[in-house]
């Protein structure tokens, strides 16, 4: 079985490896998918948008999700099945849900059966010591029942998922993801901008804490000139605003949360 593993644990140190090391201890047959280990530190919101974003594109399997700010804490370790057979590992702080829920979740344990985890559970490490076991020994064919005791699913830890707020020509959106181009997804659909009567040509105002920036809606980069700010659908269906040729983050200043209103200017 594929396991699909996604973290903020960056590459430069061993983290990555080290949970490759577990896996294939324990499953030396299963195949590990590093979906991205770029995440920024601690940014629950992004990793939820990444995995949920990436899940279409993956195969069926066990997706291994660790963005754990609250290590060690009070958050429960968890595990989950959806309808379409996926089973999903990580924290119980609202990491998994955004993706488990497109199918619609079936079934959910807590991680507490010693028999799948290392023999010590640091307190900073459950990456290693918890979720990478537990991931293991699904893609072994463990039932997921045997991980821990079952949870209902309503009481599972939610994000606040923004959600966009119109007003006459006016749109305020949410940053969501920063990728190392520099270009922004936000929680926009085209829909969304349809909704507005922002289409490919039309001219837009962004507006970032108060700095205004111009904009053109565009079906791809070839549609600008280079240095052009453009808001167009990404390719997960997203709307995200970039510089044809440059960073969008680095001209706005954006961080992920931030608002962002677009105003219509005209076609």
């Amino acid at each position: 079985m594929v396991i699909c593993f996604l973290s903020d644990f960056g590459l430069k140190d061993d983290f990555v490896g080290t949970c490759h090391g577990v896996i294939a201890r324990i499953a030396p047959a299963a195949r590990v998918i590093d979906v991205t280990h770029g995440i920024p530190a601690t940014a629950v919101l992004q990793g939820a948008y990444v995995l949920a974003s990436t899940l279409p594109y993956m195969p069926s399997g066990v997706h291994l999700a660790v963005v754990d700010p609250g290590v060690g804490g009070a958050r429960r370790p968890v595990a989950l099945a959806d309808a379409e057979g996926r089973l999903f590992v990580g924290p119980d702080n609202g990491l998994l849900l955004p993706a488990a829920e497109r199918a619609g979740i079936t079934e959910v344990c807590e991680l507490a059966n010693p028999d799948y985890a290392l023999e010590t559970i640091s307190r900073t490490f459950h990456g290693r010591d918890l979720f990478a076991p537990a991931a293991a020994h699904l893609a072994n064919g463990v039932p997921l029942a045997e991980l821990g005791p079952p949870l209902d699913p309503d009481v599972l830890v939610r994000l606040e998922l923004p959600e966009p707020r119109f007003a006459d020509d006016r749109i305020v959106a949410t940053m969501l993801y920063v990728d190392s181009f520099g270009n922004i997804a936000l929680n926009l659909k085209r829909e969304d901008v349809e909704r507005a009567g922002v289409v490919p040509g039309t001219q837009v105002e962004l507006d970032l804490a108060g700095e205004q920036y111009f904009a053109v809606m565009a079906r791809t980069f070839a549609d600008a000139r280079a240095g052009d700010v453009i808001l167009y659908e990404d390719s997960y269906r997203n709307m995200s605003v970039a510089i044809n040729r440059g960073s969008a983050a680095a001209m706005l200043h954006a961080e992920v949360g931030q608002p962002l209103g677009i105003a219509v200017l005209g076609a």
